[in-house]
């Protein structure tokens, strides 16, 4: 196996906490973009999003993904949008496995309005915001994802051990 992973997927789909579990199984580290950028930025997404919109958000992203994907034995998750840039998307395939966790957008919504750390961290990116944003992001996104992704796991209904140990036995037969 590889000694990188990287988990990427709309946001609710667990990527956090199935990179925790993958990490803790495999003994790597896991790191999530978005926590690594808003340490070095010193501010929150939602804050960065807000003074300086979403191309400095994203020109951010980047260069933290580059960052990361020079680690080794680690498990990866990335922002929703990580996948937007080519440059990313290609540096993500290079660097280890790529698993897309999905979901439905009526679970996707229902998770992410149980989650309190959703408003305060992370904006609405469109104005229709909710169920609307995520069916309308996923169109745009689902293809890059798809692009860039060794294989995808469904979450809907399925726990996130349930996810890592489906993850584990994909990684360990291929």
């Amino acid at each position: 196996m590889d000694s990188r992973l990287s988990l990427i997927g709309y946001r609710g789909t667990g990527k956090t906490t199935v990179a925790r579990l993958l990490a803790r199984e495999l003994g790597w580290s896991a790191l999530d973009a978005d926590e690594e950028l808003e340490r070095q930025a010193g501010r929150s997404i939602a804050e960065i999003f807000a003074s300086d919109g979403e191309a400095l958000f994203r020109d951010l992203e980047e260069k933290v993904v580059e960052e990361l994907c020079e680690l080794q034995m680690v498990v990866l998750s990335l922002g929703g949008g990580a996948v937007l840039r080519a440059a990313t998307r290609l540096r993500l395939s290079a660097a280890g496995p790529v698993i897309w966790l999905t979901a439905t957008p009526g679970v996707l919504a229902e998770r992410l309005a149980h989650d309190p750390t959703t408003g305060a961290r992370r904006p609405n990116l469109t104005a229709a915001g909710g169920l609307a944003e995520i069916e309308q992001l996923l169109a745009v996104r689902a293809p890059l994802y798809a692009e860039c992704a060794t294989f995808a796991v469904d979450t809907d209904a399925r726990s996130p051990e349930e996810v890592a140990q489906e993850i584990l036995l994909r990684l360990r037969a291929s």
